[in-house]
């Protein structure tokens, strides 16, 4: 029997990629192992290799081809003695639209065998649902918090209406579209008149959405740019988690004059055999793990059943990149030096502009940094990158005026702000973190204790 090759799920949060280049053709006999594409996500290029043997019967999305759905069929895979015109008429009505597509019958990678219950998952995260208890004596209702909570507002009875979610899940939509024609539950509120803030989007609760910016300007007056994977990623997972996420913020400077003479003397040292040249950057990965450990509440992330402790500080350092942004992530940093640091790092940024990051490089991770001291910010603040509950935004270190024993002196200050998720860490704790961060980067000599 023919078998389609699925567009697989190269990461936990990918929905769909650029098919960006096929490395076989029509006819050619391939192996279980042999490299089928590459596949671009919104963060890495990544090879694709296949699980079965036989022979490609038909291509059915050209390389090139952006968005491609995970699960979407990409190509028929042919055992020996079967019909390649058979297979694509078998499959045809399938890929006109991928929308449409019945459930694959078989896999091609093993992470495809997970495929179909990620992406329930992703869309039961992207709901912001939590799972309905069965009541006894009562027919389980699927619905979200939001579209419970609407319904109770708006006198609707939650049971009576028909779900367009995932698995028939009832959401935001369905309550606005029954407002005046559902029945009153009994003992609720009259429905309210309808307002501009039922038109919001179903992730932003009462609020309306922004008006097309292609309204207020001309064509000739600018150029168009498509957004490519990773900015529409970017833009996705930010704005989730920008209002989604209580962010609260805390500030210090802190004086830099002795790491500045210890980064010097440490280059000093530096040999043709050992070659390394550390940055300021490199000590502020170090103390923050470090300080991780003195605070571990705030080495952590939320779920909605608990608060996940981590056991080991895996800090992600932001990564500028021409075409957006990435985050990989120096593992157990708490246990290596400044120079294992500083290679990492280097590497870890090489790979991510050239996109050859693999997805556990840059995925999970319990605390992130965001510095740009480098471009002369003085300071800023960062927003958090879920599933962690804290980023550390880092400005330039740049000599101030300071009063110190009643004399005014000059000093090397760097002042850092931390973002934290309110529902994770509270300002006390957060407040102890940074007096542990600023302890070691003011006397860098207490990382070795």
């Amino acid at each position: 029997m023919p078998t389609q090759i699925l567009m697989p799920a190269l990461s936990p949060t990918m929905e769909e990629g650029k098919l960006a280049k096929w490395l076989v053709k029509e006819g050619d006999e391939v192996h279980s192992g042999d490299v089928l594409a590459e596949i671009e996500t919104d963060k890495a290029m990544m090879e694709f290799e296949a699980v079965d043997e036989g022979r490609v019967g038909k291509i059915l999305i050209p390389e090139g081809t952006e968005g491609v759905k995970v699960n979407q069929p990409i190509a028929i895979l042919l055992s020996e003695g079967e019909d390649a015109s058979a297979a694509v008429a078998q499959s045809g009505p399938a890929n006109k639209d991928s929308s449409k597509q019945a459930v694959p019958v078989k896999q091609e990678t093993p992470a495809g065998t997970i495929n179909s219950a990620m992406q329930s998952i992703r869309q039961a995260l992207a709901e912001h649902v939590t799972p309905d208890a069965p009541k006894p004596g009562h027919q389980r209702v699927f619905a979200t918090p939001l579209a419970r909570r609407l319904a109770a507002n708006a006198g609707i009875e939650i049971g009576s209406l028909r779900g367009s979610g995932p698995r028939g899940r009832i959401v935001k939509a369905d309550v606005e579209a029954a407002k005046g024609a559902a029945p009153r539950a009994p003992g609720k509120p009259a429905p309210q008149p309808a307002t501009r803030e039922a038109t919001a989007p179903a992730s932003m609760p009462g609020i309306a959405p922004l008006p097309d910016a292609h309204l207020f300007y001309k064509p000739e007056d600018y150029a168009e740019l498509p957004h490519n994977s990773m900015r529409k990623s970017i833009a996705r997972r930010l704005l989730s988690a920008k209002t989604l996420i209580p962010h609260y913020y805390l500030t210090v400077d802190c004086r830099i004059d002795a790491l500045l003479a210890a980064r010097a003397r440490l280059n000093g040292l530096a040999t043709k055999e050992n070659n390394y040249k550390l940055s300021v950057n490199d000590f502020v990965v170090k103390a923050a793990a470090l300080a991780l450990m003195r605070v571990p509440e705030v080495n952590a992330s939320w779920t909605e059943n608990a608060i996940l402790r981590h056991r080991h500080a895996d800090v992600g350092v932001a990564v500028a990149l021409d075409f957006g942004l990435i985050t990989p992530i120096v593992f157990r940093a708490e246990e290596k030096g400044l120079v294992a640091i500083s290679a990492e790092v280097k590497s870890l940024a090489e790979r991510a502009r050239a996109k050859k990051l693999k997805p556990q490089e840059y995925e999970g991770g319990s605390f992130a940094i965001s510095n740009l001291g480098m471009f002369g910010i003085k300071n800023f603040t960062a927003i958090i990158n879920p599933p962690q509950a804290a980023i550390l935004a880092v400005g330039a270190g740049e000599e101030r005026a300071i009063v110190r024993d009643g004399k005014i002196e000059a000093a090397n200050l760097m002042t850092v702000t931390m973002s934290c998720d309110h529902r994770v860490i509270d300002g006390a704790t957060g407040a102890r973190f940074l007096q542990h961060f600023r302890q070691f980067i003011e006397d860098p000599a207490a990382m070795l204790l």
